[in-house]
């Protein structure tokens, strides 16, 4: 008898689960990992054709090529003592181990379901993990509302030119009008003013011409077939030294930058932690205002 597509796509995606080093010796000796297997490959047999082919697409690339929502119905599992809902289990069999609850996870700024009440989605590439806040602590709006914005590149902290001392004085206007209606859109309006402005630097040097934002988000990336936002690739030249070379190597799929209602927030897709300056994350007055 010949095996279903379906079958063959479900049996594939289990092979692509993090612990694939396991023999399937130790998977019968483990009981609590027959137990997982059981309720993932029964939660994915729900998953129609196309939605399996996107979750293989997305786990397999990890992430680098673009995939759409799979989705399945809200509500927890039963593993073994446990309940886990549907996204956390995929997320634990295909990225993170050790996440255990949604309070650590946020959604990706392209993910389609934040609003669906009958639906979540289990691609695990369309959820990031919050930084540890005892080891990136993030203050949020509190250090934010202690910096007033009075005029292009002037606040009342006294700066007439708001410039980086880490990027060697990349002046940084601040845009007056933030809200929805400045944004452009699709339907021909003239675009308002950006809300933020990319530079991209290796080493002490700038490369490049800076990038302005006016989309809610951004991708910055160093290659992709597929996709949009800013490429890297295209600003560099040739590599003088190996250290440019390591970096430009672990740029990957890189990060998306997104203005949302309760702040900016920076998504690492890459494989490598990044690191950020902010006003936001130490002492207001010990930085200039730039990220």
């Amino acid at each position: 008898m010949f095996r279903s597509k379906r079958s063959s796509h479900v049996k594939r995606l289990w092979k692509s689960r993090l612990a694939q080093h396991e023999t399937e010796s130790s998977d019968e000796n483990n009981p609590e990992e027959l137990e997982k297997k059981s309720v993932t490959q029964s939660i994915l047999k729900r998953l129609k054709e196309k939605q399996l082919e996107m979750l293989i697409q997305s786990v397999e690339s990890k992430g680098e090529e673009h995939s759409g929502c799979v989705l399945l119905p809200k509500g927890d599992l039963r593993l073994g003592r446990r309940c886990v809902e549907p996204h956390i289990l995929c997320l634990q069999i295909w990225r993170w181990s050790d996440i255990s609850e949604s309070s650590e996870l946020r959604r990706m700024p392209f993910c389609e379901t934040v609003d669906d009440d009958v639906y979540v989605c289990c691609n695990p590439y369309h959820w990031s993990r919050k930084s540890d806040e005892s080891e990136s602590p993030f203050l949020g709006r509190s250090a934010l509302e202690r910096v007033h914005i009075t005029d292009f590149g002037q606040s009342e902290m006294g700066t007439d030119e708001v410039v980086s001392t880490e990027t060697g004085n990349t002046p940084t206007p601040h845009q007056l009008n933030y809200s929805d209606d400045s944004m452009s859109s699709n339907n021909g309006c003239v675009r308002g003013p950006h809300w933020c402005t990319v530079a991209y630097w290796e080493l002490r040097q700038r490369v490049g011409r800076l990038y302005m934002v006016y989309d809610p988000n951004v991708n910055i990336f160093q290659s992709l077939p597929q996709g949009d936002g800013l490429s890297l690739e295209l600003l560099q030249k040739e590599a003088e030294t190996d250290s440019v070379k390591r970096t430009r190597d672990k740029i990957g799929i890189g990060v998306v930058l997104s203005r949302e209602d309760d702040g900016v927030w920076l998504y690492n897709r890459s494989q490598f932690p990044v690191f950020v300056n902010s006003p936001t994350l130490e002492n207001i007055h010990s930085r200039t205002l730039p990220v």
